[in-house]
């Protein structure tokens, strides 16, 4: 109408276009991120992302496993397994225990027995040294002195009266429980002399009195010293095999005897090293005297050492 009068507009302001150009830019790029492909799409969370997605369990199985420390070996012993031939009369046996793991090598009839003759001394003593710990008493400077002469030179008549002393076959029985023998048993007349021992029974019983069983803690460290200073006639065997500068680190006892009900000689060899034990046995006409099983004793040995490096 002509008349009437027109409403005046708002005017746009160059302040106004800017604000509304500022939103829709923001918009067209929040929808940019959101398109699959996009360069601007947010990838911090995308699963082939390299970092770790704290919405899934890990696998165990891909963690890097720690490296395990290799396990030291053992320096292997002087000895080596294996059969010996030698051109040695009548029966012969031997017995190789590793001190460190238990572990017992030997001849095929290591298990059979021989009478021990003097080689069983050295269990007697330490019975007697044992039994009196445990009952509370130490042995006179003079009874000492007997031990020392029945081990470092093999008196009979001071072994018989201790071997009286500790129950006869009594401590036989001792020893067998004691040291877990399993081939041996007493005298059929109850004498020290003929008690039945094998040659893996004999390395068991140098265990035995190596870690302490035979004698006690007490006592165990004089036993040892005084069989490495084993004198005279009864120092042969096993560690005559052993260089000089080794042999007064082994501790022995032996064993001769013959025996005229069987006409046969029976010598017997006990050794204690570092890392090991060993028996050594052999039976055969009386008629060759004590030499030759002492020297067949060291033969024995000498042929199962490892070579010197």
């Amino acid at each position: 109408m002509a008349g009437a009068r027109r409403r005046p507009g708002r005017r746009s302001t160059p302040l106004t276009f800017a604000a509304v150009a500022a939103i829709l830019v923001g918009l067209l790029l929040v929808s940019l991120r959101l398109l699959p492909g996009s360069p601007l799409r947010n990838t911090a969370h995308s699963p082939s992302s390299t970092s770790r997605s704290t919405g899934a369990p890990t696998d165990r199985n891909s963690r890097p496993q720690p490296t395990p420390s290799p396990t030291p070996s053992l320096e292997p012993l002087p000895f080596q397994a294996q059969e010996l031939d030698l051109d040695i009369k009548g029966w012969y046996a031997w017995s190789v225990l590793d001190k460190r793991t238990g572990e017992i090598i030997g001849s095929k009839n290591m298990a059979q027995t021989s009478t021990t003759a003097s080689m069983i001394k050295s269990w007697i003593v330490a019975d007697y040294l044992r039994r009196a710990d445990a009952a509370g008493q130490t042995p006179s400077d003079a009874k000492l002195a007997d031990a020392t002469r029945i081990i470092r030179d093999s008196d009979n008549t001071r072994a018989e009266q201790f071997y009286n002393s500790v129950g006869r076959s009594a401590s036989i029985k001792r020893l067998i429980s004691i040291c877990k023998l399993t081939d041996s048993k007493p005298a059929a007349d109850g004498g020290w002399s003929r008690t039945n021992l094998s040659p893996r029974d004999t390395a068991r019983l140098g265990l035995c009195i190596s870690d302490g069983r035979a004698a006690g803690p007490k006592w165990t460290k004089w036993l040892l010293n005084e069989m490495r200073l084993v004198r005279g006639t009864g120092d042969f065997g096993i560690r005559k095999a052993f260089p000089a500068a080794e042999r007064k680190t082994i501790a022995i006892k032996n064993g001769w005897i013959d025996r005229t009900r069987e006409q046969e000689m029976h010598v017997n060899c006990l050794a204690i090293g570092d890392t090991w034990t060993m028996g050594v046995m052999v039976r055969y006409p009386i008629g060759m005297g004590y030499e030759y099983g002492m020297k067949n004793c060291q033969k024995i040995t000498e042929a199962l050492l490892r070579p010197a490096p």
